[in-house]
């Protein structure tokens, strides 16, 4: 653990890094020298994703999922301020100064990483308890419903957020660049909000029912992006579906956590890869079948209901209630 935690710090550092533009005999092969610092960010932003996640879970706290899905809406505050911020940099100093604003964003995973070095982290499997190996854990069927459900989780998410631009643009008239700052942002926002939320107030909720009801709700929101002919309105829906979806990822780590015991650091390595793939697989679903069809975005929103829809079958099917998840966590303190 304090290997992968190192590592990936150091890979998210490094990544921040802007490469140095060198000389060579093709003016366009020096860019491929760029592509390296974005496998730095990708692997390290990667293990922190996967290592993250059971450190909170671990922790000796009532109410587990407050507690992850408060970690995850930073997430969403993270994105809105990466983009206000970045933003006035290049209003103030220009564009062409982004190698220092590179610079200026690597102090945060620096302090990351002498943050990690200092807080005390507790095992997310007790010494006096076995934990659960791969063998064993690929051998339940709820870890292939949670798999399922995880990849439906970010494809729900990432099936609109990367295609929000677009609707801000024609909802609202504006230029592309106000777009990919109206669109995203209101997503985010949604889904932070969401998250910090339920971050408060999630122990008088039922999580497997909060799940249920935010696909539904997604469901819902699909169709006015979808459907409605109003832009405006299908730019509304896209606020509505960040809303829904801010619980989907951080909710469905704790319902595995209930329900697949002692499966360790590996069950979240691989929930983090199968949200990962849903993020990726989602809006390309999308792209693929509007050009397929020709019938614009629209009707590729609508096709990717299927996503929500197939997650709330697997909440329901993992058989996982409120009772069966950590209230009371004895502290050893």
């Amino acid at each position: 653990m304090n290997v992968l935690r190192a590592t990936g710090m150091a890979f998210a550092l490094y990544s921040r890094i802007p490469m140095p533009p060198l000389d060579w005999e093709s003016g366009a092969r020096r860019y491929t020298l760029y592509a390296f610092p974005l496998v730095g960010l990708a692997v390290g932003g990667g293990l922190l994703e996967v290592l993250i996640s059971p450190i909170v879970e671990a922790l000796p706290t009532e109410n587990k999922e407050k507690s992850m899905s408060m970690l995850h809406s930073f997430y969403c505050w993270g994105h809105v301020a990466v983009v206000l911020l970045s933003t006035l940099f290049f209003l103030v100093f220009g564009i062409e100064n982004w190698k220092i604003l590179a610079l200026l964003w690597a102090v945060v995973p620096a302090v990351n990483l002498i943050a990690f070095t200092k807080v005390p982290l507790y095992p997310l499997v007790a010494e006096d308890e076995e934990g659960l190996p791969f063998t064993g854990l690929v051998k339940r069927p709820a870890f292939w419903i949670f798999l399922v459900v995880m990849t439906c989780a970010g494809a729900s998410e990432q099936a609109v957020s990367q295609w929000a631009s677009t609707f801000a643009e024609q909802g609202l008239g504006v230029s592309k660049t106000v777009g990919d700052l109206a669109g995203p942002m209101l997503f985010a926002v949604c889904m932070g909000t969401s998250r910090f939320l339920y971050g408060l107030y999630g122990d008088k909720l039922s999580l497997p029912q909060a799940m249920s009801g935010s696909a539904v709700l997604c469901i819902v929101s699909y169709l006015i992006i979808s459907l409605s002919p109003v832009p405006a309105l299908s730019l509304v829906g896209c606020g509505i579906c960040g809303f829904s979806v801010g619980i989907m990822w951080p909710g469905t780590f704790s319902l595995a956590a209930a329900s697949l015991k002692g499966g360790g650091t590996a069950m979240f390595a691989f929930f983090a890869l199968a949200g990962d793939l849903g993020c990726s697989g989602g809006p390309s679903f999308v792209g693929l079948i509007s050009d397929s069809a020709g019938r614009g975005l629209h009707f590729g929103i609508l096709c990717a209901i299927v996503f929500p829809a197939v997650l709330l079958l697997g909440v329901l099917l993992s058989g996982v209630r409120k009772k069966d998840l950590p209230e009371n966590a004895e502290n050893p303190a």
